[in-house]
């Protein structure tokens, strides 16, 4: 039996690197994938992992019916065996009914990867409707840890080194990018809950609050 498959986790936990795995894995069997992203660091129409691995994409815009696009596909004599959808946070509780219908309609397997949540703590549509779709839901099991040591569960975000819990949902930023206007952090609960990222932490720990003698 086909199915949806949802593979969730924080921000750089290697779900593109896992989605490019997969599509090299099935490829090297003669198997053909149509792959979907939305929005990726590499840009439009594109799969990238913070590896440096790359390969092209459909990219799938907000009035793109993916179910549509596979029945013309298949149609039009290209073979499918799977889908791969990475970014799906991104897509619309709409599209994420159209890759159900891929797999009950078309038969095809799809792996769909994500960020369950935003950088307030709350689901992303995509992530919602794929949490109450799924067939399957795999965690990724490469953890990453907040700068505490402790594993990381939250996405946050930075503006100008500053932990923000307002504006739009998605706004273009990496966690390897420190350095740009807009920023992410992974962290625990606690310090996202707190808003202390690891610079926070750095500049209280060299506070004169927290020096063990004072300044002269």
């Amino acid at each position: 039996m086909s199915e949806l498959v949802f593979f969730s986790g924080t921000m750089n936990c290697g779900k593109s690197t896992l989605a490019l795995q997969i599509e090299h894995n099935r490829a090297a069997r003669g198997l053909q994938g149509l792959i979907f992203t939305r929005d990726d660091r590499a840009g439009e129409g594109k799969l990238s992992s913070r590896l440096g691995l790359v390969t092209d994409a459909v990219e799938a815009a907000a009035d793109l019916d993916l179910y549509a696009y596979a029945v013309t596909q298949l149609s039009g004599g290209e073979r499918i065996d799977y889908a791969i959808v990475d970014e799906a946070q991104f897509l619309g509780a709409d599209q994420i009914d159209q890759l159900a219908r891929i797999v009950d309609d078309l038969d095809l397997d799809v792996f769909a990867f994500g960020i369950t949540t935003d950088f307030r703590a709350k689901l992303f549509p995509g992530s919602q409707r794929l949490l109450e779709l799924a067939d399957r839901v795999e965690t990724l099991q490469v953890e990453n840890l907040c700068w505490c040591g402790a594993r990381a569960t939250h996405n946050a975000r930075t503006v100008g080194g500053e932990m923000v819990v307002e504006g739009a949902q998605v706004v273009v930023g990496d966690v390897a990018e420190s350095d740009r206007e807009v920023g992410y952090e992974v962290l625990c609960r606690r310090h996202h809950r707190k808003r202390m990222t690891s610079a926070a932490a750095h500049a209280a720990a060299l506070s004169p609050e927290m020096l063990p003698v004072a300044p002269a």
